[in-house]
């Protein structure tokens, strides 16, 4: 009988500690969700996002139900504290009031 079939992604993700991967190898028809399940075992104590976090691969934003390919790097994003746009227009108001 045949071995399934099997992929191997590298997770990265943004912990308290600083950004982590790890490889991680999975059947092929598994989801992000799976190989952060997958990188959570590997990562014990690592403080990230894991149930909130946005996801991707390769810098694109994908759902945790996509299927990466193999050799795919897939991303998870630490949720920001506050929208960095946001955060720019007070700080340019700031500076009008000020005088600036």
């Amino acid at each position: 009988m045949p071995d399934a079939p099997r992929k191997r992604c590298l997770v990265a993700c943004d912990g308290t500690d600083g950004a982590r991967c790890v490889e991680v190898e999975l059947d092929a028809a598994a989801t992000i969700a799976d190989a952060l399940v997958a990188a959570r075992t590997l990562l014990i104590g690592v403080e990230a996002a894991w149930e909130q976090g946005s996801t991707g691969v390769w810098g694109e934003i994908r759902p945790r139900t996509y299927c990466p390919a193999d050799g795919d790097r897939v991303e998870l994003y630490r949720p920001l504290p506050q929208d960095p746009r946001a955060r720019r227009r007070e700080r340019v108001q700031r500076a009008r009031r000020g005088g600036r």
